[in-house]
């Protein structure tokens, strides 16, 4: 493996681990902000992708932080992120005092505050930074980004995070990113399960449920959740945007946290239910808006323009 060059002038180059249905924009709007970029991922083709576009490919996450003070995960659960960092040929044998983690993957705040204090002991420092938005987020640099750790490394990649979304919050410590994004996604799944009861009783009753959608979006009852995913349902596309396995993912660590707190969450620990029964009848794949075909299960009816 060769070494990244450096030119004079060039913004900080910055390591990306990660290159999924999230990650592969992501990089690629860093790469347009004119950020320098060392990838890695187990994906050889998208790797190469982001290589063809200027990238510095790398072999394992080691060698990215070798040749990168700054690094985004951005990776589908915990037991990645910790292989990543503390597993073979991970950051923490390389990482020192200038190693900055960005974690921008949905994982237990156990797991994040039990990797920062990894980090530390080698005096290197962490931020948890999940974000918000899907794949069209991803894509346009419209995300919104949720983080927990140190306000001083806040303030240094507040510019990294002006390449990839419309906002950055520090809403506390480490592990308060990832609370808020568990938070968010009790949010998004309730939301999700209510607009596929909605829906099929508009249907049910022979009322366009576009013409409902129309009615209703510009009142109390609008979302963004709604504008992203009525027209998808209706058009019965699940490609996944955020793809149903990993909203069960992050609906279970809400649980794991809320248990944890002595918190019972009823309508979370439904939702989760249904989550699982299309995981397990082999959906987990399709997109989370795919909730509503539980609903359909049970009431033997589909949700279809009239």
């Amino acid at each position: 493996m060769g070494t990244p060059k450096e030119k004079r002038g060039m913004k900080e180059r910055i390591g990306f681990i990660g290159l999924g249905i999230m990650g592969k924009p992501m990089a690629k709007n860093l790469l347009k902000a004119g950020y320098p970029l060392v990838v890695h991922d187990v994906n050889r083709a998208a790797v190469e992708e982001l290589a063809g576009l200027g990238a510095f490919a790398a072999d394992s996450p080691a060698a990215v932080a070798s040749h990168a003070k700054k690094i985004i995960t951005m990776l589908p659960d915990g037991p990645e992120v910790e292989a990543v960092v503390t597993g073979k040929n991970g950051i923490l044998e390389v990482a020192g005092p200038e190693t900055a983690l960005i974690d921008m993957s949905s994982i237990s705040p156990t797991v994040t505050k039990k990797l920062a204090a990894v980090l530390s002991s080698k005096g290197a420092r962490a931020l948890d930074a999940p974000v918000s938005g899907g794949e069209p987020g991803a894509i346009n640099a419209q995300l919104a980004i949720m983080v927990g750790g140190p306000g001083d490394l806040f303030e240094e990649v507040k510019p990294i995070f002006a390449a990839l979304g419309k906002s950055a919050v520090l809403v506390g410590d480490t592990g308060a990113g990832q609370i808020t994004k568990l938070v968010n996604q009790i949010l998004v799944a309730i939301h999700l399960e209510a607009m596929g009861e909605a829906l099929l009783l508009a249907v049910k009753a022979g009322v366009d449920p576009i013409k409902v959608y129309e009615a209703i979006k510009s009142g109390l009852a609008g979302s963004n959740v709604l504008n992203a995913k009525v027209p998808l349902v209706l058009a019965r596309n699940f490609k996944p945007g955020f793809k149903i396995r990993l909203h069960q993912k992050d609906l279970k660590n809400a649980l794991e946290a809320a248990g944890n707190l002595g918190l019972s969450l009823p309508a979370t620990e439904m939702v989760k239910g249904m989550v699982d029964s299309l995981v397990a009848q082999g959906k987990g794949e399709e997109d989370h808006g795919g909730i509503l075909q539980i609903i359909e299960q049970m009431n033997k009816t589909e949700v279809h323009p009239l």
